[in-house]
């Protein structure tokens, strides 16, 4: 034991030596703690008797080095960390359940949140890289194989642990071997590799490792097994069992456990039905084709797969980072750990968002009223929204999984096409419905122009977000947000325009002076406009919610495209509707409904908009504690968007005044009134002349009566001098 001391500790000088720093402490502080609850549990049967007190020993030794790092943890939650600890300790001690470890272990982790999280390789692991370090570093002890019989193992007490034996690690997880790799074990020649290895050199000898446990043979009948009974296994969205990220924290007996009882998380409903040699062939092939899921945070990139239970877990570890940082009055630290819970949560905002937007809209709400309340140091208010967060984090992990039929796929194409083109058809329709009805039809090109513009513009913003811009945090919610608040602007001046040509005076001074002369002057500029801006809010969306439908697979390209088409035809009728009979609408309840919607869209927009600055961090946020959301209309309880609605609402009031308030009376409208309809001058004076015209043939008409009476009564005095 002396000798194997000495070694160690020569071995990690030089490992310090050459590779530089030791990990950072929460993470070091979490790999101990796991490893020590493992051991205990080799010490410890379910129901609490002693079955190894080696292990127990060597778990007591941990949970002591454990409390030496965590004294050296300067961290918002380091406090009830270090309580957590005392804990396991005091369990430990007692001989208790492994199972109240494992409970106070999984406490423990979440009270170091983001900083201890596992570090999960940035590559796909390198088996031959780890084969090369294995042999430098760790055959020695553990032999070739792996079998504990190195060239020096019998000089050592206790013996090497023989890591290449199925039997022996059928209940260890790669996890477990990776944080062993990282901390080492005290009193053996395991020292703490973290010094020297990075993590991606970690993860490849833990792939080393576990490819030790099983022959080429057993993982191509493995392969075998899993292409006639794991359809998803070579698709492009393959089980959960063959990323990285779930894989890493279950051992093979977990998995051959998981396939039998046919999880859906290995893609295997029939997994019951297999031998137990076919289960453990398929746990070999499970292993030796992993899909990676993710770098060093959960967080997958562009193109990457995405494990999002990882994600998940990773979101909530950051918010209670951030109430942690909040109860040590952190404000500034605890804002920026919520943005970053919400920057976390994005990769799983889009699928969601596909199939319940509603849903999605109410955990932006938590998220952002969680980080005003930080901010503003209400923590019951931000407890409330935390658990809100977690609540509602299994029904958006559960929309992460594609509907595998073809009608399911065809009915989110649909849906997707309709609820984001539904708006863009409603205020292009009036636009057009406006041009047509006021005899400019030859202004039709500018909104189509616009329109077109609107579908370019989407897609060149879908490809920079899901490249160039894939990397900046909120990058959709900031431009979202500029976006928003420029058709603002122009929504609510063309709703202006309208609205006062409403009046009936100031309708007949607009015929008068020529509906293309006024849109001439920047009215057609305008309008085209808010035809550019209704499609390009809501197509780079779309044309990302497609981008995600049809990487799928080969096999949904159909479905998609039906949806697209159906979808499509839908609006087209709808969009006719408004051609149709927008037009037979009365000019002035035209122009006021028109008008009306111009400017509710404006004030959704103001709110919406400002909330996805919000959001982008790039706007201040200050809640307003009880007031109410109202997502249909875009109303917030923040004092900046309830600002901003306020003052479009007092220019609204304002431009009614304007618009309606007496004015002088033009001479030439005296007699401009038919029928409760304004009517143009020019008109008013062809019916002068034509009611001046009635009058004379009406008085031509009497005076031939007359001369016809008087010629009756002349022919009647003839008649009787004849008799």
């Amino acid at each position: 034991m002396i000798l194997n001391r000495h070694i160690s500790a020569i071995l990690l000088f030089v490992a310090t030596l050459a590779g530089g720093q030791q990990e950072p402490l929460a993470k070091r502080l979490a790999a101990i703690v796991s490893v020590a609850v493992a051991e205990y549990s080799k010490g410890i049967d379910a129901e609490g008797r002693i079955i190894a007190s080696t292990e127990l020993d060597e778990a007591a030794g941990f949970l002591r080095d454990a409390k030496n790092v965590a004294q050296l943890l300067d961290s918002p939650n380091a406090a009830s960390a270090r309580l957590l600890l005392d804990s396991l300790a005091a369990a430990s001690a007692r001989h208790a359940r492994p199972a109240e470890l494992n409970a106070l272990n999984l406490k423990f982790a979440a009270a170091l949140g983001a900083a201890g999280a596992l570090d999960l390789p940035t590559h796909l692991p390198d088996v031959v890289r780890g084969k090369q370090l294995f042999a430098q570093f760790c055959a020695v002890c553990h032999g070739a194989t792996g079998a504990g019989d190195g060239a020096r193992s019998a000089e050592f007490k206790p013996l090497p642990e023989p890591i290449g034996s199925a039997a022996h690690m059928h209940d260890v997880s790669p996890a477990h071997i990776y944080r062993v790799i990282s901390v080492g074990v005290q009193g053996t020649m395991m020292v703490a590799w973290a010094p020297v290895l990075s993590v991606d050199d970690r993860w490849a000898l833990v792939s080393f490792v576990d490819a030790l446990r099983a022959t080429d043979a057993s993982r191509a009948r493995g392969a075998a097994v899993l292409a006639s009974h794991c359809a998803s296994c070579a698709s492009s969205t393959p089980p959960r069992a063959k990323t990285v990220a779930w894989a890493a924290e279950q051992s093979d007996d977990a998995i051959a456990a998981a396939i039998a009882a046919g999880d859906p998380l290995t893609g295997m409903s029939d997994g019951g039905k297999l031998s137990d040699a076919e289960r453990s062939d398929a746990v070999a092939a499970f292993r030796a084709t992993p899909v990676l899921t993710g770098a060093s945070s959960p967080i997958a990139t562009a193109g990457d797969s995405l494990d999002t239970r990882s994600v998940a877990r990773h979101v909530v570890r950051l918010i209670d980072d951030a109430l942690a940082a909040a109860r040590t009055g952190k404000k500034s630290e605890a804002g920026d750990l919520a943005f970053d819970a919400y920057i976390a949560f994005e990769p799983l905002e889009g699928p969601a968002r596909m199939r319940d937007p509603g849903l999605v809209a109410g955990m932006e709400r938590h998220f952002a009223d969680f980080k005003g309340a930080v901010k503003a140091n209400d923590l019951a208010a931000a407890e409330m929204q935390r658990n809100r967060i977690e609540q509602g984090m299994p029904a958006v992990l559960e929309l992460q999984i594609p509907d595998s039929t073809g009608w399911g796929v065809f009915l989110e194409s649909l849906l997707i096409i309709l609820r984001e083109g539904f708006e863009a058809i409603l205020v292009v329709g009036a636009v057009v419905a406006f041009l047509i009805k006021t005899g400019n039809r030859a202004r039709l090109r500018d909104i189509w122009w616009g329109v077109g513009g609107g579908l370019v513009a989407s897609a060149v913003l879908a490809f920079f977000l899901r490249t160039v811009l894939a990397a900046v945090p909120a990058s959709q919610d900031v431009i979202e947000g500029f976006t928003m608040m420029i058709a603002v602007v122009v929504l609510f001046s063309v709703s202006y325009w309208l609205l006062s040509k409403v009046e009936a005076a100031q309708w007949q001074k607009f015929i008068r002076d020529k509906v293309n002369d006024a849109l001439s002057h920047g009215g057609r500029f305008a309008l085209g406009f808010v035809a550019f801006l209704a499609v390009f809010r809501e197509g780079a969306e779309t044309a990302l919610f497609y981008q995600a439908l049809f990487t799928r697979g080969t096999h949904n390209i159909m479905p998609v495209a039906m949806g697209l088409l159906v979808g499509g035809a839908a609006l087209a009728v709808i969009f006719s509707l408004f051609y149709r009979f927008g037009v037979k609408i009365p000019l002035r309840p035209f122009f006021a409904a028109t008008s009306a919607l111009l400017y509710t869209m404006a004030f959704i927009f103001a709110g919406r908009g400002l909330k996805e600055l919000q959001e982008g961090n790039v706007v201040s946020q200050t809640l307003i504690p009880g007031f109410p959301h109202i997502e249909f209309f875009g109303i917030y309880p923040t004092v900046e968007t309830l600002t901003l609605q306020g003052t479009l609402l007092a220019l609204l009031l304002f431009a009614l005044w304007r618009t309606l308030a007496p004015a002088a009376a033009d001479p030439r409208d005296a007699d401009a009134e038919y029928s409760g309809e304004a009517i143009p001058t020019e008109l008013a004076e062809r019916l002068t002349e034509l009611q001046a015209t009635a009058r004379r043939l009406q008085d031509r008409v009497d005076s031939l009566e007359k001369e016809i009476e008087h010629d009756s009564k002349s022919l009647g005095k003839g008649e009787s001098h004849r008799s």
